[in-house]
């Protein structure tokens, strides 16, 4: 390709809210365009990338017998129905202005109509089926660039299966293909336990790659390698405990004291001795959640714990709820269910909110004063606290989520009545799979670790070209002469070449080479040339040779590998 006829609009400065470097070089190096909030256009450059790492996913899922279709994006509204997921995805999923149709944000209902229409028999499985196709999701605030977008390309696959070790069987395979599709593509990723969210299942990993432009929050222990997402993450970290002796509660006056900090500081106590309570609306009914001190609840374990339709309880209903604004609440005379976390199991001689306004109780003991209290864990892990799996400690750092695989079992199988039989004829559910892959999201994470202070890194796989041919004062014919021949030699081999063929000085070539990022660059100029040699850069080391011209084509395979 010349680059005075390919589009690739760079740029020197790019908007201020471009603030995570995978985005702004993907600007700079004219990949993308933003044509509104969350919403890219991918210019030849982008796609190009986007191409080959498409094509390295489905080689990989080929490997593993999975069968690629091409699903609609429009979906009618009343299959989503079906399993209760428009409810789910509520304001994130679009929908058309006649209600009846939506844009899907996955595919796993669509995927599963056409099972229950074909996949009859035990003899029909098991099947891996993927795609790789356009998603939509109305993100209330997209960022950092395509990682985070309200429409993005998605590698989605879905395993059908007749057992549950058949199931083990196929995430294995999506797991191992995964393995070989990101280590391909030159990424440092890391594996997860995590939550399966709106998606359901009994099992779900995540592949991840550590970076602060990242959305999710992952703990990990450098020793063992324990990883989890914080969603489901552990620590292995004290519980208060029990005095020999309680005392007797006692409510205190604590005026415009409404934080667990003010709290300490107004009685002189440790946070260690404080109870937070937090109410929650769980199935249109108040529940009592306490955590020890400062310690945060974790919503999604406890959406996992409670099931069913939680949200926190709005400023307006605590008073109603409890008797008290927030900061005054406490269990002690609370009405509704009450659950703790395991912190504070069996603790006593704790300070909580009285249920009055500018009041607080001492002395609580949890197995005297609040009799039906339960316990789960609820806490949200903090970076230095013990790791769960060994005596050292764990991280908590931003990730970036690049893919996700579930065990989706018979959980939309069951809702859309996707049935085999067995070979004694009997009716069974389908038990599937889900596994996705942001396209979009591992090229913007391979730029993420591959960087420096003058553009991108190509590696030879996701370089959008492997060499990068410049031509200095081509008004000079020779050179003219020679950079065409080496153009279209590179070209017969099947090198993928950009030749910079542009009227301009050799300083902004080399700026905007090393922008790029192509793996190899290829100089062709005056004073080397009357020695019939040229100049060679490898873009990763920045190390520079002289090479024969009649030598350049074996050295660039040999670069190239």
């Amino acid at each position: 390709m010349r680059l005075s006829k390919y589009f690739v609009p760079t740029l020197k400065e790019v908007p201020n809210d471009a603030v995570v470097i995978s985005h702004i070089l993907m600007l700079r190096t004219g990949m993308v365009r933003m044509l509104s909030a969350g919403i890219y256009s991918f210019l030849p450059l982008g796609y190009r990338v986007m191409r080959k790492v498409s094509e390295i996913i489905r080689e990989e899922m080929d490997a593993i017998g999975g069968q690629e279709f091409h699903l609609p994006a429009l979906n009618p509204k009343e299959i989503w129905e079906e399993t209760g997921r428009v409810e789910a995805f509520g304001d994130t999923m679009f929908h058309l202005k006649n209600r009846e149709y939506v844009l899907a944000p996955t595919h796993e209902e669509i995927m599963t109509y056409h099972a229950r229409n074909v996949v009859k028999s035990y003899k029909d499985m098991p099947q891996i089926w993927y795609q790789i196709q356009t998603k939509f999701r109305n993100e209330s605030r997209p960022r950092s660039g395509v990682i985070r977008g309200r429409q993005f390309l998605m590698k989605d696959a879905y395993s059908f299966d007749i057992s549950w070790e058949g199931l083990d069987k196929s995430y294995e395979l999506h797991d191992s293909a995964y393995r070989k599709i990101f280590d391909r593509c030159g990424l440092k990723y890391f594996v997860v336990g995590a939550s399966s969210g709106a998606m359901g299942g009994t099992g779900s990993e995540e592949f991840m790659v550590k970076s602060a432009a990242g959305e999710d929050t992952v703990a990990y222990c450098e020793s063992c390698g324990y990883a989890a997402n914080v969603e489901v993450a552990t620590s292995r970290i004290d519980s208060v405990e029990r005095d020999i002796e309680s005392k007797s509660i006692y409510e205190i006056s604590t005026p415009n004291v409404h934080s667990i900090d003010e709290l300490c500081k107004f009685l002189k106590i440790e946070e260690t001795q404080c109870a937070k309570s937090r109410i929650y609306v769980h199935n249109e009914k108040p529940i009592l959640i306490l955590m020890l001190g400062n310690d945060e609840v974790n919503e999604t374990k406890l959406e996992k714990v409670l099931g069913g339709n939680v949200r926190p309880a709005h400023p307006e209903e605590l008073k109603d709820i409890s008797g008290a604004d927030a900061g005054s609440i406490g269990p002690v005379g609370f009405s509704g269910r009450i659950i703790a976390d395991n912190r504070l199991k069996d603790a006593n001689n704790m300070f909580s909110g009285a249920n009055k306004n500018d009041y607080h109780i001492g002395g609580i003991d949890f197995k005297r004063d609040v009799p039906a209290i339960e316990y789960a864990d609820f806490r949200t892990v903090k970076s230095g606290e013990g790791c769960p799996r060994c005596e050292k400690h764990l991280e908590v750092f931003p990730s970036i989520e690049l893919g996700h695989i579930f065990k989706l079992g018979t959980k939309y199988s069951d809702s859309m009545k996707a049935l085999f039989t067995d070979e004694k004829g009997e009716e069974h559910p389908i038990i599937m799979g889900s596994y996705g892959i942001g396209v979009e999201r591992v090229m913007a994470c391979y730029i993420e670790q591959n960087h420096d202070a003058n553009g991108i890194v190509w590696n030879k796989l996701l370089a959008p070209f492997q060499v990068h041919l410049l031509g200095l004062n081509l008004k000079k014919q020779e050179i003219v002469d020679a950079c065409e021949k080496i153009y279209n030699d590179l070209n017969k081999q099947g090198i993928e070449v950009l030749f910079d063929d542009r009227d301009v000085t050799a300083g902004f070539k080399f700026n905007d080479a090393d922008l790029l990022g192509m793996p190899i660059q290829v100089v062709i100029g005056e004073k080397k040339l009357k020695e019939n040699k040229c100049e060679v850069k490898v873009r990763k080391t920045g190390e520079r040779f002289d090479v024969e011209l009649s030598e350049l084509m074996s050295k660039v395979k040999e670069l190239l590998g």
